[in-house]
């Protein structure tokens, strides 16, 4: 028997597995690892967004690897940024149906955007 068998002759425990999530900002020359977001503040599956959104208003800059959406209204200057592109659309979504403005979500610099309408379809362009 070695050191690492149970007295009972089942199999050795298994080792612990460290699946923290980490994340990294080639500006700052850093990596952090997410334990106090998951263990402090208890976010959870929303972890890397809060570090995300945290570095951000800390910084100026998202961290590597994090990119938002974009939603910015064709007829005036309101438009919101977010993480999640269901949260761009739903952003977009309220603004059409209150101002009845054409919005376009985009998610990337280069990528086509989505123009959300006015659910009456009364869209001002």
């Amino acid at each position: 028997m070695t050191d690492d068998t149970p007295s009972d002759g089942g199999p050795p425990p298994a080792e612990a597995v460290d699946d923290t999530p980490t994340v990294t900002c080639s500006r700052c020359d850093r990596t952090w690892d997410l334990a106090y977001e998951l263990d402090d503040l208890g976010v959870g599956n929303q972890a890397v967004e809060q570090f995300a959104l945290d570095h951000r208003r800390h910084t100026g800059h998202f961290p590597d690897d994090v990119a938002t959406w974009r939603a910015d209204c064709h007829n005036c200057p309101e438009g919101s940024e977010h993480l999640g592109e269901r949260a761009a659309t739903r952003w977009a979504e309220t603004h059409a149906r209150h101002t009845r403005h054409a919005v376009a979500v985009r998610g990337g610099p280069d990528a086509e955007p989505t123009v959300v309408e006015d659910p009456g379809g009364q869209s001002e362009s």
